[in-house]
């Protein structure tokens, strides 16, 4: 009867290790159909990101589509900076860990951030975008 009880939370830790999965496959799928209409684009679990020509689009992944979409305009972008831990970074010489997160300054003193869960993707974006600012 013991072993039984013993047993029991971890049948609740694999059903809900099952259930994490599932969720992030459905969010995978949605991302990869949403994906298709971009020239570029990024997946993690913060944000998704996409690419035309001048056009950047971005948002929060779900299991049925990405939600929270905004969408600007590379030519409005006055500049780009790469932070972890909110402390500007040199894209050429990173930090190996961090919250990171690229930023996008417009000449109307909005900024938009967009976060990233690896700094090597954040830096490669980084490069390749401030190459078509």
């Amino acid at each position: 009867m013991e072993r039984s009880l013993l047993w029991l939370p971890l049948l609740g830790v694999f059903i809900w290790l099952s259930w994490a999965g599932w969720n992030e496959y459905q969010k995978l799928e949605a991302y990869r159909a949403w994906a298709e209409s971009f020239e570029k684009s990024k997946y993690d679990i913060y944000a998704v990101l996409g690419q035309n020509a001048d056009s950047i689009t971005w948002g929060k992944p779900t299991p049925k589509e990405p939600v929270n979409l905004e969408t600007f305009s590379l030519s409005d972008v006055r500049s780009l900076k790469l932070l972890v831990d909110n402390k500007l970074v040199d894209p050429e010489n990173p930090p190996s860990q961090g919250k990171v997160v690229l930023e996008f300054i417009f000449s109307n003193s909005k900024n938009i951030q967009i976060p990233f869960t690896d700094i090597d993707l954040a830096v490669n974006w980084c490069r390749y975008l401030q190459q078509k600012l």
